[in-house]
């Protein structure tokens, strides 16, 4: 007998001989089914099969168009261990029996049937189907539930990141706007270079915090209004390995953290080895690094600075093309050639914001606050 889960099963019986179908239906009936769908026209059949959900189908194969063979054929994308198909026919040659399995048919009953054996085929079919269907709504539950935990995780991971951006833009005097940027040219340039749409989410979320490790710099040469002597510069240089070692996770499955750590380690390295703190070259600078360097310099030259003038584009584009083998990977100047206008766009629609007067104020008011408690 069927189990109690099976009674409500849509079982469909497509056979062109009428009594053979009244046997077929009757018997599913009475063996407990409550839906069955009959068809004597293949045609109908089909239509039918094609527009509706179904569990199991009973198919005869010697019909007129379409016969069995050609219903199978448009089945053939079905997936079958979830909607599996008895064949139930008086073609009994080798020939029959092996073309119908070859086309997707779970199971070949020959007639005059046996009317328990099918039954006992019927009822074990819709065991597979069910079992299929209930695998396939868990593997579901668990996608959704782990896409929700994921964009959590990613909630909270950006959080993070605009915490410790602010940190940073405290620390050194850059804006949110500058570091928001390249996290935006990031993400264009990796998708311009065919990378996966997680890895362009990625180093968009991840670009802005390249220079963290400034808030273990000392004011007195993060904020140095002169060049730094050599012994300065030797510490300046070691924010990318403080960055690193803030980022770093040991775990292997963190994607963003990692990516944050690789790009704070090695966006100041060179593309002709030239760079700190490894010295690496070319292609074992990681690419996400790479990119972030040439975003930073791209970003840092569109703008206006206290003691510079911001470039026109030109020159930009210029002064990249002169650099391209020696500090900047060929292929991403290529890329930023190729993006010139939407990154200048970018730039454009995230521009910095001049501070007010007030917020001006607080600043000073806050510097002579500090240098009083430092006094």
């Amino acid at each position: 007998m069927l189990d109690n889960e099976l009674h409500s099963a849509t079982v469909v019986v497509i056979d062109d001989m009428p009594a053979n179908l009244r046997l077929l239906v009757s018997s599913l009936k009475a063996f407990g089914l409550k839906d069955v769908q009959a068809f004597s026209g293949s045609r109908e059949g089909l239509q039918w099969l094609e527009g509706n959900r179904w569990d199991l189908l009973v198919l005869d194969l010697d019909m007129p168009t379409p016969n069995g063979f050609e219903i199978l054929e448009r089945l053939a994308e079905r997936d079958r261990a979830a909607c599996p198909v008895i064949i139930a026919s008086a073609l009994s040659r080798v020939e029959d029996r092996r073309r119908g399995l070859q086309l997707g048919a779970n199971d070949y009953i020959v007639k005059p049937l046996d009317i328990p054996e099918l039954l006992l085929r019927v009822r074990n079919n819709l065991q597979l189907s069910r079992a299929r269907k209930q695998l396939l709504q868990e593997r579901d539950g668990l996608e959704a539930r782990v896409e929700e935990k994921t964009r959590q995780l990613r909630a909270s991971f950006t959080s993070v990141v605009g915490m410790l951006t602010r940190a940073a833009c405290y620390k050194h005097h850059e804006t949110g706007a500058h570091l928001t940027r390249i996290g935006e040219y990031a993400a264009l340039i990796a998708r311009h270079l065919g990378q996966s749409g997680e890895f362009a989410q990625n180093i968009r979320l991840t670009a802005p915090m390249h220079d963290i490790g400034k808030i273990g710099i000392p004011d007195s040469i993060l904020n140095k209004p002169g060049a730094l002597t050599e012994e300065e510069r030797e510490v300046m240089c070691l924010h990318a390995r403080i960055g690193f070692e803030i980022l770093h996770e040991d775990d292997p499955s963190s994607a963003l953290t990692d990516m944050a750590a690789e790009i704070a380690l090695g966006h100041h390295e060179r593309w002709d080895g030239k760079g700190y703190p490894q010295g690496l070259q070319g292609d074992a600078i990681p690419l996400s690094a790479r990119i972030v360097a040439l975003c930073d310099v791209y970003d840092a030259l569109c703008s206006k600075r206290i003691y510079k003038s911001a470039w026109d584009h030109g020159r930009i584009l210029d002064y990249f093309r002169e650099n391209a083998g020696s500090q900047f990977d060929p292929k991403l100047v290529q890329a930023l050639e190729e993006l010139a206008p939407q990154l200048r766009d970018i730039f454009e629609r995230m521009r910095d914001e001049e501070p007010s007067e007030s917020a001006v104020a607080g600043r000073v008011a806050a510097a002579e606050a500090v240098a009083r408690l430092k006094g």
